[in-house]
């Protein structure tokens, strides 16, 4: 299922979680974006924690392996007053990053506060407000479903909006690097 655009970079946004982990994979070029494909993982409550960890690296390893991006945008966590869950979701995105790491790509981390601030101009943005920019950068009718899909996709056009990344870009499609 590799249809990529010539001279486009793919980008896997991760949102990390244990119950529920959203990926997406966005393609961008000349300031274009497409979404290429969205999901979640979702691990059963009643299986043992290795196993849970082992299904989201092996799900995420399969997704870098179809589609393969050039990138992978992952939020950071956000430390709530719950240590036990922020461990959890810690151990979690532990398991999605490594996937990547042992696919060679590049990781790149983007607080909650900066994926808000790049796609909607205003770090303290609500969840439907994200949604909604996800939904009209990327030109679909609705936003993806669930939330942890978009937030993933977010993450993703985070990426591909920060500071140099479109000049590096640019740069490495004119001679030709980009995967």
């Amino acid at each position: 299922m590799d249809e990529r655009s010539e001279g486009a970079l793919r980008i896997l946004g991760v949102d990390p979680g244990y119950a529920i982990l959203g990926w997406g994979v966005v393609e961008y070029r000349a300031s274009r974006y497409r979404l290429i494909g969205y999901g979640v993982f979702e691990t059963d409550k009643d299986a043992p924690w290795p196993e849970r960890l082992r299904e989201i690296y092996s799900g995420l390893s399969g997704i870098v392996e179809e589609y393969r991006p050039g990138a992978c945008a992952v939020e950071e966590l956000f430390w709530g007053s719950n240590q036990k869950t922020a461990i959890k979701v810690g151990e979690a995105r532990g398991a999605a990053v490594l996937a990547c790491a042992n696919a060679e790509l590049p990781v790149y981390e983007y607080t909650p506060l900066q994926i808000k601030q790049a796609l909607t101009g205003y770090g303290r943005a609500e969840k439907h407000q994200i949604q909604e920019m996800v939904r009209q950068v990327l030109g679909l009718e609705t936003a993806p479903r669930p939330d942890d899909a978009a937030d993933a996709v977010a993450a993703a056009i985070c990426h591909a909006n920060s500071s140099g990344y479109m000049e590096r870009l640019e740069r490495c499609m004119a001679k030709g690097e980009g995967r």
